[in-house]
């Protein structure tokens, strides 16, 4: 099923600056607000050129920022060949430039793209991904990938979890101070790597939250207390930047992309039932990049509820499986 590059951007450039722009107000009407109760007209001023801060450093690093939440690194043809033969590939029948590449150590199976734009574009996958997918289900989710990519969401998408980030970086500042409460006791977890706040990960450890606890919400009481202030403005700002829609728009050009929905809806069903099982702890740093991956990596509870955007698995399978003209 050839795909045509312009079929991909069916979300458009100006919806995502609208989005985007929806999003902005949030810190800048926030920052103004506190800096004129302080310092009346100076300092709504003064307010307003930190919000126009964060949004400098959400465009300029929020890529950056999200592939670090996932310690993700970068990986070259010569480690990984056949998942740069799929991208070549799917980029050349989408007509779009090839993403930089980039492997998470988290077992659970996910994947996400982050860029400005289809030229700077960067496509990371777990590597619980690379386990679980076969080589079809593999090129079906590159697919869904880079079509955030040409779809132009991908700048809002991007943006949204860089300002997420900063917003919420004094919660996940509170795990590092002396003293914190966590939420168990440090080791390593089923992924290979130590609870947030265990210290730095050493040989062999991952550097990704691990795994969740049934009953645990992964933070010490200093990182809920902040979280309660800042994670709803932080999710507010990705609400406002992404809708469930894009995922949707995601599924159906990335089908078209790699020629074959079942693949993809097969690839769907993995991805859900890994997530589940592996749930990441809804730390403030992955809270602020969830919405970026192809599906949530937390469990729909507690502050993970805030920030939940991606639509019911089983609605995206049944899309994904009348495309390829099943009948329910």
């Amino acid at each position: 099923m050839a795909v045509r590059g312009d079929a991909l951007g069916s979300a458009g450039p100006a919806g995502s600056a609208a989005r985007l722009a929806a999003a902005a107000i949030v810190p800048l009407a926030g920052f103004a607000a506190i800096g004129a109760a302080v310092a009346g007209g100076r300092g709504a001023i003064a307010g307003a050129v930190c919000a126009g801060a964060l949004l400098a450093a959400g465009y300029a690093y929020g890529d950056r920022l999200a592939l670090s939440a996932l310690a993700a690194r970068p990986v070259g043809e010569v480690e990984h060949p056949e998942l740069y033969r799929l991208v070549r590939e799917l980029s050349k029948t989408g007509r779009l430039s090839v993403p930089r590449l980039y492997l998470s150590p988290a077992e659970q199976p996910n994947a996400f793209a982050v860029g400005r734009g289809p030229r700077t574009a960067s496509v990371c996958c777990t590597q619980g991904l690379l386990s679980v997918l076969d080589e079809a289900e593999l090129r079906g989710v590159l697919g869904h990938e880079l079509a955030h990519a040409s779809g132009r969401d991908i700048l809002a998408a991007t943006v949204s979890a860089g300002l997420a980030t900063v917003i919420t970086f004094p919660a996940g500042l509170a795990r590092f101070l002396p003293g914190r409460a966590g939420a168990g006791p440090p080791g390593p977890g089923p992924s290979g790597s130590s609870p947030p706040g265990s210290g730095p990960p050493g040989p062999g450890t991952s550097g990704v939250a691990a795994p969740r606890r049934p009953g645990s919400s992964g933070l010490g009481p200093l990182e809920t207390s902040l979280m309660l202030v800042l994670g709803p403005v932080a999710a507010l700002v990705i609400r406002l930047a992404v809708t469930r829609s894009r995922e949707f728009r995601a599924d159906a050009a990335g089908a078209m992309l790699c020629g074959d929905p079942v693949a993809l809806a097969s690839a769907l069903r993995k991805v859900d039932a890994g997530t589940a099982e592996l749930a990441l702890a809804p730390d403030g740093r992955l809270t602020s990049v969830g919405h970026l991956m192809i599906a949530c990596p937390f469990r729909p509870d507690g502050f993970a509820r805030l920030f939940l955007t991606h639509p019911p698995a089983g609605e995206r399978v049944r899309r994904l499986e009348a495309l390829a003209g099943y009948r329910r």
